[in-house]
């Protein structure tokens, strides 16, 4: 059901939640295209099946499902991984790739629970890849889901922003302001609409984002909300490393920063894992796990918050526990799962960047 409004979703009360708030379900687009896996794809939907296994425990999860092929491989992987299936919906729904962070709906509500899952245009992160179905998914998933959307003119993928709740935004300026994107818009239009959409006051911009990110500096590969002044953010300890002086100056902007309501923010650090590189021109035989030429986005920051627990990219990487200590420490009430995200981030994306939550 598509909508217009007479005035703005914050207007009215709306706002997007932060991850952590209750879920009623989260999102996934099976994986059909190898294109960003190249010569290894046949390992990739394994991951998916994991994931699902891992969600169902604590919330609904919707699978946005391409074709037949691509229906019996999610069944056939859910089966081998001993998902119950319960709790778990399919929907067919031509797509482009898998990332639905990015394409998906971000959805909204009111203190009523009432809910807009809002339909940002979508241009595969400055026109890199197809996407004209893509562009439709979450018009065309609110219908299946009996849902009213809204469409909102300016592109804006979910990997981009991250919000306490509270009224409070993170973003990059290295994405947002990206002639990519809407060259059409100041920044001063650009902080309206995102204020106007999604029922925040505040907006923090950070600066550039880490080697072989292919979408321009999404924050969600640099720092994270993980309660409502507190933040984990990535830094690294190498002074030759490319990412080490962008990095530290978000860092340096962090520690200046407040919240919506003038509290500075806690922030808590998170040492990057070592460099990894992944084969130029992978064959079948291909293994992302030994280094190679490509660097790939490995990053601690692109988790994801469920109900029950955390999905937690792992790099087989001497940083790792410590890491895992740090979200576990933030999230004491949910588990930490980590999940070694070498052969996922192939396709440049990790465990944030293929699922999106619908707030309860």
């Amino acid at each position: 059901m598509k909508h217009s409004l007479n005035d703005s979703p914050a207007a009215l009360g709306y706002r997007m939640p932060a991850e952590w708030e209750p879920h009623e379900a989260t999102i996934l687009t099976w994986p059909h295209d190898e294109r960003h896996w190249p010569g290894v794809f046949d390992r990739v939907p394994a991951i998916w099946a994991r994931i699902v296994k891992e969600l169902e425990a604590g919330e609904d999860v919707h699978l946005i499902i391409h074709d037949d092929a691509t229906e019996q491989s999610a069944l056939a992987e859910m089966k081998r991984e001993r998902v119950q299936g319960d709790r778990v919906r399919l929907h067919r729904i031509p797509n482009n790739f898998s990332w639905v962070r990015d394409n998906g709906p971000i959805v909204i509500k009111n203190q009523k629970g009432e809910r807009f899952f809002l339909d940002w245009k979508y241009n595969a992160w400055g026109d890199q890849w197809p996407h004209d179905l893509d562009d439709r998914i979450p018009t065309l998933l609110a219908r299946e889901l009996k849902q009213p959307s809204l469409e909102v003119a300016m592109v804006l993928e979910g990997g981009s922003i991250d919000v306490n709740g509270c009224g409070t935004l993170l973003t990059t300026e290295n994405c947002l302001l990206n002639p990519n994107r809407n060259p059409n818009f100041t920044k001063e239009q650009i902080e309206r609409n995102i204020k106007d959409q999604l029922g925040v006051r505040h907006i923090l911009w950070l600066g550039e984002g880490i080697q072989g990110d292919d979408t321009s500096g999404h924050v969600d590969d640099l720092t994270r909300f993980v309660a409502p002044s507190t933040v984990v953010t990535i830094i690294n300890e190498n002074p030759d490393d490319p990412d080490h002086a962008p990095l530290r100056e978000n860092f340096r902007r962090l520690k200046t920063m407040t919240d919506q309501d003038g509290r500075p923010l806690t922030v808590i650090s998170i040492v990057q894992p070592q460099p990894v590189l992944v084969q130029k021109n992978p064959s079948k035989a291909a293994q992302p796990e030994k280094e190679a030429g490509l660097r790939i986005p490995a990053s601690y920051a692109n988790f994801y918050i469920a109900n029950k627990c955390v999905l937690f990219p792992v790099w087989n990487d001497l940083h790792d526990a410590a890491a895992i200590d740090t979200l576990q420490r933030c999230f004491p009430d949910r588990r930490i799962i980590p999940i070694n995200s070498r052969l996922l981030t192939w396709g440049f994306g990790s465990f944030h960047c293929v699922t999106q939550q619908i707030p309860r």
